[in-house]
């Protein structure tokens, strides 16, 4: 099978992404399935025709993307995401969308097809905070994520994907003691766990 994870470049004014940092660390492999690791852009729009461009290149099995939440405590799994586009900041080409659908018509919101309980055990199981999320926000990550599920509805039904939330790396808070964080080896670890996962539930369809 093949796998394609994505991450965020740096937002809002730091210097690095903790998710597409660890995505970095990942191995090129599980097994005999592949990982392709890519970058994407904190850009409305542009994030998505990344992923459709992936995907056709690609054409994966199973899609995980990746983003940065700055005071989380824990590696969350996304289970909502909804159709709408509503950015308190600024993306990284000035566009902020206020209360505007992502897609025109399309469904209020889509689930994550990841087993996403299964991987927040799995997480926590190796020591690493781990949850799910209820809420992906309303900026690039739910844009992201939505647009992906809705892809997957009408153009990749064969595809299983999701959304991943991890907190700032501990690099990012040397100077902010107080805000909670996770080393990259540990949400790279989180991150491999979620593939492996989802990997044993799509070969034992």
């Amino acid at each position: 099978m093949k796998v394609i994870i994505t991450g965020f470049d740096p937002f809002g004014g730091e210097k690095i992404n903790p998710a597409y940092e660890a995505v970095k660390l990942l191995p090129d492999q599980v097994g005999e399935h592949m990982i392709i690791k890519k970058e994407i852009p904190t850009v409305f729009g542009k994030s998505l025709a990344a992923i459709e461009a992936a995907i056709h290149e690609y054409q994966p099995d199973i899609v995980i993307c990746v983003g940065q939440a700055g005071g989380h405590f824990a590696i969350t799994l996304e289970r909502v995401a909804i159709n709408q586009d509503d950015a308190s900041i600024p993306d990284n080409e000035g566009n902020q969308p206020i209360d505007e659908p992502i897609h025109v018509g399309g469904v209020p919101a889509y689930f994550s097809t990841l087993p996403i309980k299964a991987i927040v055990s799995r997480i926590k199981a190796n020591g690493i905070p781990a949850s799910v999320s209820n809420t992906a926000g309303t900026f690039v990550c739910n844009h992201v994520m939505y647009g992906l599920l809705h892809l997957m509805n009408e153009k990749f039904p064969n595809i299983c994907g999701g959304f991943i939330h991890v907190p700032y790396a501990t690099i990012q808070v040397i100077d902010k003691p107080s805000m909670p964080s996770l080393t990259l080896e540990q949400i790279r670890d989180g991150l491999l766990i979620a593939i492996e996962t989802t990997l044993e539930q799509r070969v034992s369809v």
